[in-house]
């Protein structure tokens, strides 16, 4: 039977918008009076959730509002979502930065955070004073930080400036020694926030690589908030999906990711009314023909009017993509303030399944104009080429064009 590492039991947290200091007083005495009459706190009633693309009635809105999960020791988690969903919100709570204004945690074993660059260092003291003051924090004696010093500092990749005060550190060096710290130092709980992404994209594969082995080989819990989904899909087994600060959903990474996905894009035509360039891109689909259509309209002419294209899989990585510049022969290009602009896709052959696209409008003297990530979607539901069944995520998804040749003989 596993052992639960976190247990998260109606969690619940508050905040108060405008200016600090508003209010909050007069706020602070109602509540305490409520507390000693032995009343419910009145502005837990009264707070909104948390959508930023709202604007609300009430000066307080919920960051997280009743959160329930179990996270088993040894796994490795994914927790994703919008911007303002409350996944910083819930680590940071989890890593005691600050209070849940309702619930409690149930955790086994000691917390080991990487929230945002330079948290648990003191900017005075160097990188190796650093090392051994988060040790402390953790509850290990010296003799067991020393033990580790070595593999931090080789990890970090700052061995020369390991004696210099880390104020003196780029983000970038901040954040490398604070992954080594966080990852080699013996917490059971490493938590990580989108922070990997101030370092280089090699820093970054070595960082998931470690991410791996702490949580397959040394049965150590890892919760892992980011908006890429392939590290998302590569480093964790399960997932939780965040909206508006409540669960929307939590299970098998893929089924998370794939909800993800699923909900950011809902149409395969848009229709703008205030762009000062496009008026309508649309998606005709048929098998693996693909239309990319772009009305346009100018207030000024623009000397190359052009579109451009990028087709990822539902997880976001990118497959294929093209514009008019990229090739040698593309028809004539005439300056022009409005007009119809389209493109077949012919290729890549895509197995049966949902695609993001993403766009964007240039002129091609001056560049983009207008860009849009995964801005529609599109399903291949009639690809014919294979008799059976085929799992895209097992293979890819893209069908090969392949002739197999064989030069054997039956035998006798």
């Amino acid at each position: 039977m596993k052992q639960l590492a976190i247990k998260a039991e109606n969690i619940s947290k508050q905040y108060r918008l405008g200016q600090v200091g508003t209010g909050t007083i007069s706020h602070d005495l109602n509540r305490f009076w409520h507390k000693v009459r032995g009343k419910e706190n009145p502005y837990l009633k009264i707070g909104e959730i948390n959508d930023r693309t709202n604007v609300g009635e009430s000066d307080y809105v919920w960051s997280l509002k009743d959160i329930n999960f179990e996270i088993e020791k040894g796994d490795a988690v994914g927790i994703i979502g919008r911007n303002g969903a409350g996944k910083s919100t819930l680590l940071k709570l989890l890593s005691k930065v600050t209070k849940p204004t309702t619930g409690n945690f149930k955790v086994n074993g000691r917390i080991a955070s990487l929230l945002e660059v330079g948290t648990g260092f003191n900017p005075e003291m160097t990188g190796r004073e650093n090392i051994y003051l988060n040790g402390a924090i953790l509850g290990m004696r010296r003799h067991e930080i020393t033990r580790k010093l070595d593999d931090i500092i080789d990890f970090s990749g700052v061995e020369r400036y390991i004696d210099t005060p880390v104020k003196r550190y780029s983000s970038g060096m901040y954040v490398r020694l604070a992954f080594a710290v966080a990852a080699y130092l013996e917490s059971e709980i490493l938590i990580v926030d989108e922070v990997l992404a101030v370092g280089d994209a090699e820093f970054q594969k070595k960082c998931l690589g470690k991410m791996g082995d702490v949580s397959k080989n040394q049965g150590r819990t890892v919760l892992f908030v980011s908006h890429n989904m392939a590290a998302i899909q590569n480093l964790c087994s399960k997932g939780i999906l965040l909206k508006n600060g409540g669960i929307q959903y939590q299970g098998v990474v893929s089924e998370v990711t794939a909800l993800y996905h699923s909900e950011d894009l809902t149409s395969n035509q848009i229709e703008f009314e205030n762009n000062a360039y496009i008026k309508r891109i649309s998606i005709n689909q048929k098998g693996n023909n693909i239309e990319l259509i772009c009305d346009f309209e100018t207030d000024v002419i623009l000397s190359k009017p052009i579109i451009g294209f990028v087709i990822s899989d539902k997880y976001g990585n990118r497959i294929c993509g093209d514009n008019p510049l990229l090739q040698k022969e593309h028809g004539p290009i005439y300056p022009s303030n409005s007009g119809t602009i389209s493109a077949i896709i012919e290729y890549p052959k895509l197995l049966n399944g949902k695609y993001l696209l993403s766009f964007w409008f240039a002129d091609g003297i001056i560049g983009a104009l207008v860009e849009l990530e995964n801005i529609l979607t599109f399903e291949i539901t009639d690809m014919v080429k294979y008799d059976k069944p085929v799992n895209p995520d097992f293979i890819g998804p893209v069908v090969p064009i392949v002739r197999w040749n064989y030069d054997n003989q039956k035998k006798q």
